[in-house]
């Protein structure tokens, strides 16, 4: 279609269709630059009506509303953050722990030994809370418009089944494929990326749909967790409690080490899924409509699977198989600011790190002085609410 066709088709749109209806966004990236010209000129020449303006009023009142539940996760976060330096042996209020970290930013430290219990004791396991739930939410998001399957999570791709071989061989068999203290997180950060390679090739031979990829990620799962469980029954017993602390997910090794290399992984894969969400609603309305606007699926798909690969297995690696959140979190989010994923990925953000602060505070508390591993506590949260998501009616919002 031509832009002279264009134009024709817009101004032959009959008076009586409300504004929002025919308005085509002037800066959107498939209309060229010769319509978008003619689109401002006539949206300048015509004279606005009270009913245009009040669905401009609509619209931004529902851009707002999309702020404000960000707003409310960041203020969760922040108060989440401040209750959970409170847990400890060392009695600290919600005020002196602010009041510590702001001593601690503008160098002005009046007692030592706060500074220590908060900075660092009890601030990495809150940090490396949100970059591993920020990053398992963007990541599930991600996952979800790309295969366009409500299903689809982080671990789809069988992340988690390689990051739990990798971790089951270094811990069991003494295997390592780097020396020193990382070598557990270098295992489960290789293996992890081999089946998401697995499924890239297939995809590459044979040119796979969302619905085969998925169905050889959890083959390549059931593989895995075979080797797995292998390992784990010749093993000795007193050898298996630090397996099953890993596979369920732990937040009480973090350091600020594993959140530097973490949080780099998390923050650079999510400017990228930022920068592609405009493509990613193109995709979701399906493959051969994306394919007429211009969007290679199958080079997209490839791409997607590979950078959710490397930001999960950069979090799986340091704390563990954390389950839930890259599922459900997306889920809830869409239900309060929609599916579109300029909004939906920053939302799913800031509610998945909420989300897990929130965790991890509750299995710290609930049968004080033992703990409960966040996974075990995520797992409690996401199991109803994702049957709640499944048995309401009417629900459009996928």
């Amino acid at each position: 279609m031509t832009d002279s066709d264009n134009m024709a088709g817009i101004s032959s749109v009959p008076e009586g269709v409300p504004m929002t209806e025919r308005r085509i966004p002037v800066n959107d990236p498939l209309v060229s630059a010769k319509t978008a010209r003619a689109l401002s000129k006539w949206m300048e020449i015509r004279e606005e009506s009270e009913e245009d303006r009040e669905s401009y009023r609509q619209y931004d009142n529902y851009v707002w509303k999309k702020w404000i539940f960000m707003v409310a996760c960041i203020v969760v976060m922040f108060v989440t953050a401040g209750l959970a330096c409170t847990i400890g042996p060392m009695n600290i209020t919600f005020v002196e722990t602010y009041e510590t970290l702001w001593n601690h930013i503008t160098g002005n430290i009046t007692d030592v030994n706060y500074d220590y219990v908060i900075i660092d004791l009890r601030m990495p396991r809150i940090f490396m809370a949100i970059v591993a739930g920020a990053g398992l939410a963007i990541c599930g998001a991600a996952m979800q418009s790309t295969l366009m399957n409500p299903l689809a999570d982080p671990y789809t791709t069988g992340v988690s089944s390689g990051a739990s071989f990798g971790a089951t061989m270094a811990m069991l068999a003494g295997f390592t494929v780097v020396a020193g203290e990382y070598g557990l997180v270098a295992n489960a950060f290789l293996f992890s990326l081999i089946p998401t390679a697995l499924i890239v090739a297939l995809a590459k031979i044979k040119k796979s749909s969302p619905t085969t990829m998925i169905m050889a990620g959890i083959a390549v799962m059931y593989i895995f967790n075979a080797f797995t469980t292998v390992m784990m029954l010749m093993a000795d017993p007193n050898d298996l409690e630090a397996v099953y602390e890993w596979q369920v997910g732990s937040l009480s090794r973090a350091s600020w080490e594993d959140i530097t290399v973490s949080g780099l992984f998390v923050v650079s894969g999510s400017l990228v899924v930022m920068l592609l969400s405009k493509k990613l609603n193109v995709l979701s309305t399906g493959d051969d409509m994306a394919a007429s606007l211009g969007v290679d699926t199958s080079k997209l798909r490839t791409f997607m699977m590979i950078l959710v690969a490397l930001v999960t297995a950069s979090i799986v690696s340091f704390v563990g198989l954390i389950g839930f959140v890259g599922l459900v979190a997306p889920h809830v989010v869409r239900l309060f600011i929609g599916a579109d994923n300029r909004y939906l990925v920053p939302a799913s953000a800031v509610f998945g790190a909420a989300l897990l602060m929130v965790s991890d505070l509750v299995g710290r508390v609930v049968i004080q002085p033992a703990t409960l591993q966040v996974g075990v506590i995520t797992a409690f949260i996401g199991g109803p609410v994702f049957l709640w998501l499944l048995l309401r009616k009417n629900s459009n919002v996928w």
